[in-house]
């Protein structure tokens, strides 16, 4: 993986400290429950569908704001799917994605700037969490979203110079369960990469959420529960 970095473009983003919990309201506000949903902001799946914890993290990350008003990408490890939004929420598209091959939310030490060939197959993890991601390019010069730079992750359009691999068969399965054949990096179908994810991060960075396969959304990302909250704050004080 470290043979193919060569750089990445970083827009005037400093990479700010992961802030979920600081984000979460204080439930000191008393409304009514009509007034408390009317005011929130949610996330615009238009007729995507999506799993429970991709629903989950997108109304989070648009109530929360923890995108810092830039385009998002959500990547769903255990359906195999990559979600593109803008940076109010509404979805840009979705695709099937190939991952690593190795189950996981590690990232292995050092394994950025290892060769494919000293990478053994348990290593080839894709991590979980929340990334500040840009668009860079790689050493044969192919454009690609720099996700975790220091861990050579990725994402970009699918692979297929090796057609033993099958990529390109594998992406067009109805299942996930052939999904898994990267070395950590985010394979998508290359007219995905090229009408959706590249265009969402020409000029700006971007936040990429991994989400994990191992372990909770809300022990990853310190997320919390939308519509809960709203029922939460539709408390009526007494006069």
């Amino acid at each position: 993986m470290g043979m193919y970095r060569i750089g990445i473009v970083v827009l005037g983003l400093a990479l700010l400290p992961h802030h979920a919990a600081a984000l979460e309201p204080a439930p000191s506000v008393i409304t009514t429950k009509s007034e408390v949903a009317s005011s929130l902001k949610r996330a615009d799946f238009a007729r995507e569908q999506a799993s429970r914890d991709v629903r989950h993290i997108a109304e989070w990350i648009v109530d929360a704001a923890d995108n810092l008003g830039l385009p998002f990408v959500i990547v769903d490890k255990t359906d195999a799917r990559v979600f593109v939004f803008d940076a109010g929420g509404r979805i840009l598209g979705a695709a099937p994605a190939l991952l690593g091959v190795a189950r996981g939310d590690h990232t292995v030490p050092g394994i950025g700037d290892r060769e494919y060939s000293d990478m053994p197959p348990e290593d080839r993890t894709t991590p979980a969490g929340r990334f500040v991601a840009a668009l860079g390019r790689n050493l044969r010069g192919e454009d690609v979203v720099w996700v975790d730079y220091d861990s050579a992750v990725s994402l970009h359009r699918v692979i297929t110079t090796q057609p033993k691999e099958r990529r390109l068969q594998r992406l067009a399965t109805p299942t996930p369960l052939d999904n898994r054949i990267s070395y950590g990096c985010i394979n998508v179908p290359a007219r995905f990469y090229e009408k959706v994810v590249s265009p969402a991060f020409t000029g700006t960075n971007g936040i990429v959420y991994v989400l994990p396969e191992t372990r909770s959304v809300r022990e990853v990302f310190g997320s919390y529960d939308v519509e809960q909250w709203v029922r939460h704050q539709s408390v009526v004080q007494a006069p």
